[in-house]
């Protein structure tokens, strides 16, 4: 289960609006707990992707060291990414499984018209062959 702090889930909505049309991007900060995973902090990105970034989204491998670092200085992991889907479901597309590694969460949720929607959470099988959802808590903070 993925332990969300609803002052987090409010940054992310307010990102995904922000960057409407396109598909906003970011990274988990948090740690494991037993079988939970609690998100303590976020880290918005810029979404890389400059000839589809209302339906893709990149993060560059810089950005990825960048938030491993900003984790660790936290005391914490990078566990996860989150981003939108503007006008269009909060599950993985295959571009998404294709480019998606084990292991992390995978934070989608849906941006209609500008206002966020719905969000579920990801994580893909060690063959990388699909996801599976995993459940959300929201928590009043992490």
């Amino acid at each position: 289960m993925l332990k969300l702090g609803h002052s987090l889930i409010d940054k992310i909505h307010a990102h995904g609006a922000r960057d409407y049309p396109n598909e906003c991007c970011g990274a988990l900060l948090g740690r494991d707990e037993g079988a939970d995973r609690v998100v303590v902090d976020l880290m918005p990105l810029a979404n890389q992707r400059n000839d589809s970034p209302r339906n893709r989204f990149s993060i560059a491998p810089l950005d990825v060291q960048m938030a491993e670092n900003e984790a660790k200085e936290k005391g914490c992991n990078l566990i996860g990414w989150y981003h939108s889907h503007p006008d269009a479901p909060a599950r993985p597309s295959e571009f998404d499984r294709e480019h998606a590694w084990p292991w992390y969460s995978y934070v989608i949720f849906q941006v209609e018209k500008g206002e966020p929607r719905e969000m579920r959470s990801w994580r893909l099988e060690e063959d990388g062959g699909q996801y599976a959802e995993e459940a959300i808590e929201y928590i009043a903070s992490a």
